[in-house]
């Protein structure tokens, strides 16, 4: 098989996702910003890998595959490591029913555009604009909670405003769900219309 240059990109974003973990986790003096640096270089992968493969034609199975998955794990990943660093009150049961709306969203627009597309249907769930919008916000949310998940004193403010914004990509995420759920209805209400997939 071969891998093109987009799809080299996909794969690098995975490979990122292990380093951010780590430097995470590690103590050292500026870890959160390098954290934060690592996430936003994959997510300027994320914009490269698609726009190479439209402006240079380079569009492959194995890469339509992957760039999904790599989207949603970094994102997944990103949003596990906030909620276990934010445990405790409120905040710490916000942050996490936030995160479960996020990936469980996720979770279920994936498995509909999958059914979808073995209906034919694909291009009934195609991405909108209030999915892009989601997007932003959440790569915005998360690069300002990871640069501040550490909450100290004088960066309290500036951690309440990611705290917000996740909220808010949050409420665009339900919004974006129930969007692509409508367009598919009349296909999910059809008669005969079955998926008997076992996982």
């Amino acid at each position: 098989m071969h891998i093109n240059l987009p799809t080299w990109l996909t794969l690098f974003r995975v490979a990122l996702l292990p380093v951010m973990v780590v430097v995470f986790y590690l103590p050292f003096p500026g870890h959160n910003i390098t954290a934060a640096i690592v996430f936003v270089l994959a997510a300027v992968t994320d914009w490269l890998d698609g726009y190479l493969a439209r402006r240079l034609n380079l569009t492959s199975a194995f890469g339509a595959f992957l760039d999904p998955v790599a989207d949603k794990l970094m994102v997944a990943v990103t949003l596990f490591l906030l909620v276990e660093s934010h445990r405790g009150g409120w905040p710490g049961v916000l942050m996490a029913v936030t995160a479960a709306v996020i990936v469980g969203r996720e979770i279920s627009v994936s498995a509909l555009r999958e059914w979808m597309a073995e209906i034919g249907m694909r291009a009934t769930v195609k991405v909108a604009f209030i999915g892009k919008l989601k997007t932003v916000m959440q790569m915005v949310a998360l690069v300002v909670l990871i640069v501040q998940h550490e909450k100290a004193a004088e960066a309290l403010r500036l951690y309440h405003i990611g705290e917000g914004l996740l909220v808010v990509a949050g409420v665009l995420t339900i919004w974006s769900g129930l969007h692509y759920l409508r367009a598919a209805w009349p296909s999910l209400r059809a008669d005969g219309a079955s998926g008997n997939g076992q996982a």
